[in-house]
């Protein structure tokens, strides 16, 4: 215990330099700040204060940044709102603020993007990346800190550059890629080298890929030499990581009272500038270490850490997290659209502009050649055959695209999985009170306590299990397939596609709610179809049915209430398939065309007119089958599909 104290004294005579260097450059920021006249100069101090701070006062940090993004949006001075946001999110990134990290960092995207300033986002994109790795997502991780490194590295950030090498290594070492995280974390050595200055946080990584190598003596180096170095640096969110480090360390080599000494000052050092992470890691090892000596301090520590965790992890904040990423990934997902469809209009253009000279040309050489019948037939010929293309260029861009969009609402689907997995984190708590009641010899409580826990894990498999075999199930819908013909169950295929297209319109329009109601014949054979195209008609007609409804909701009384129904039976040797809603009706006028490629009724940009083209092509042509429409203008409409059962 000697060497401990000894150690700790000469830590508190580091951690005294370090923030001695730190603190002149905070007194000549604050200097700055104070003889600033101008708005932009008075926010710059502001944003450089918010920086200093991020690591070790993270207080001081938020209060600066909250004020500089007051001014900079009162002035509309854009580029300093893009940085500030980026430098709080990763402060409260380490805070462990998951939802306002991931909101700060999203809208200094979006602002970024908005007014072509994305060289500024570097700080946002390392943000939203230690964030997904908090959330152990490490695909997501791994996909915002290579955008980092490749912007820092094209601007020439060397600091920016060396942290997202670390991070990368982390992930890598958090995947158990050793190999890739030693090579990455060398190489965040080497960068941050080269700004004159040693980040403690990359030899906590080194300490941890020693530990998984089997190398406990250059494991137990490493930590120690990241502790020696945070508080040199006085980075304090860095010294509660490099004394959690050395905690679990002794508590893994039997150690105990050495684990609590470090477990304690880490615990500490974490609360002292609320970093929720931390804090909670080091709650935990102290309720482990306390368990057999201290039964009182081990469920006081038990309680500080499912405090931590719960603020950390909890129900509101999983779901806030996950409405922020789902709104970004909708975002992008316009954007992708927006240019795709920019691109397309692009090719019509050439299209149209190769059709004029083709005109042009055929033109000429009849007006110049005395052969007119040959160069009729070659001008016809022309014109067939650039008709016949454009047909299928279009008929093949629009499955396409189909395609790719029931594919991305099955990955939205799949997004949830995630969060199922990190609420099952939660029968750890009952495992653990579990074993403190079986210690205290209750053993009506410890049964009741392992009901709740079989209740929670039965439940979590069975919707675990649910929403991957929808997955599944989208995702081969999905596909473009061969166009083989097989057995299907047209009652699943309905019910999967009615709750796709609901939720689809959903996410897009929060304030719509819609009565979803299907009548399906338990007695209905399986039917020989192409299911992925079956589904992609079902999913044009309840698209189609819920936009209805929606459109009739915004005008109609609170009395009028949305609905779509499906129902299913057999008629005449044949399956029936009707699709019905109450929502605005097909006028008189418009019903023999809404069949013909690219007529729509729907506002430029919410429709490309193909889709009951499409699907009359599929069950007409593609089965055998047919389609028929009866509406009433103002009552709804239903469309009636027959299939042959063979």
């Amino acid at each position: 215990m000697k060497r401990h104290f000894a150690l700790g004294f000469l830590l508190l005579s580091l951690a005294t330099i370090g923030f001695g260097q730190s603190q002149h450059d905070i007194d000549s920021l604050k200097k700055k700040l104070q003889l600033a006249k101008a708005d932009t100069s008075k926010i710059n101090a502001q944003i450089d204060l918010c920086f200093i701070y991020r690591l070790g006062n993270t207080d001081s940090a938020l209060f600066y940044g909250r004020k500089a993004l007051k001014a900079a949006e009162k002035i509309n001075y854009i580029e300093a709102q893009i940085q500030v946001r980026g430098f709080m999110a990763v402060t409260l990134e380490q805070l462990g603020d998951l939802p306002e990290a991931l909101d700060m960092a999203f809208k200094a995207l979006q602002l970024a993007k908005e007014n072509d300033m994305e060289y500024k986002v570097t700080p946002a994109l390392n943000a939203i990346g230690e964030t997904y790795i908090i959330l152990k997502d490490y695909p997501k991780a791994l996909h915002y800190l290579h955008r980092q490194r490749d912007l820092d590295k094209k601007l020439n950030i060397e600091e920016g550059y060396a942290y997202a090498l670390y991070d990368i290594g982390n992930v890598y070492n958090e995947m158990g890629r050793l190999d890739s995280a030693y090579f990455y974390e060398q190489e965040a050595i080497k960068y941050f080298a080269r700004t004159g200055r040693k980040e403690p946080i990359v030899y906590k990584t080194l300490g941890d890929i020693a530990l998984k190598r089997g190398d406990k003596k250059e494991a137990l180096k490493q930590y120690q030499q990241s502790l020696r170095i945070a508080i040199s640096n006085n980075e304090r969110r860095a010294i509660g990581f490099a004394y959690n480090k050395i905690a679990v360390f002794y508590k893994n080599n039997g150690q105990r009272d050495s684990a609590i000494y470090y477990a304690g000052e880490g615990l500490r050092e974490s609360e002292a500038i609320g970093k929720k992470v931390t804090s909670m890691e080091a709650a935990n090892i102290l309720s482990e270490l306390y368990e057999q000596k201290d039964p009182k301090q081990a469920m006081r520590y038990l309680k500080a850490a499912n405090a931590y965790k719960e603020l950390l992890f909890g129900t509101n904040n999983i779901y806030t997290v996950q409405a922020l990423v789902s709104q970004q990934e909708e975002h992008q997902k316009e954007i992708e659209a927006n240019r795709i469809s920019y691109q397309n209009r692009l090719k019509l253009y050439a299209l149209l502009a190769g059709l004029g000279i083709l005109l042009l040309v055929a033109l000429i050489l009849y007006r110049n050649n005395l052969q007119k019948q040959k160069a009729n037939k070659l001008l016809e010929s022309t014109l067939s055959n650039l008709k016949t293309t454009q047909t299928q260029l279009i008929q093949s861009e629009k499955m396409a695209s189909l395609g790719e969009l029931t594919a991305g609402i099955a990955h939205e689907i799949q997004n949830p999985l995630n969060f199922v997995n990190n609420f099952s984190e939660v029968s750890v708590e009952l495992t653990q009170e579990l074993k403190q009641e079986l210690k205290s010899g209750n053993a009506e409580e410890a049964i009741a306590i392992a009901d709740g826990l079989e209740q929670n894990l039965g439940k979590i498999q069975h919707h675990g299990k649910r929403a991957d075999a929808i997955v599944k199930g989208m995702l081969q819908h999905s596909q473009s397939g061969t166009g083989t013909k097989e057995p299907t169950n047209i009652n699943t295929l309905a019910d999967e596609y009615i709750r796709l297209a609901y939720h689809g319109l959903r996410s897009k329009d929060k304030g719509f709610n819609a009565e979803m109601v299907t009548t399906f014949d338990e007695k209905l054979p399986v039917v020989n179809v192409i299911p992925q195209d079956m589904g992609r008609v079902l999913l044009n007609l309840f698209n189609n049915a819920f936009y209805a409804v929606n459109q009739k909701q915004k005008t109609a009384g609170t009395d009028y209430k949305p609905e779509v129904s499906v129902r299913t039976s057999i008629e005449n040797g044949r399956v029936v398939i009707r699709v019905k809603d109450n929502g605005v009706g097909i006028p008189d006028a418009i019903k023999d065309k809404i069949m013909q490629p690219f007529f729509t009724t729907k506002p430029t940009g919410d429709g490309t007119g193909l889709g009951l083209s499409l699907t009359y092509d599929m069950v007409v042509k593609g089965h055998g089958g047919s389609i028929q429409v009866n509406s009433v203008e103002g009552e709804g409409s239903a469309f009636i599909i027959t299939l042959p059962i063979s």
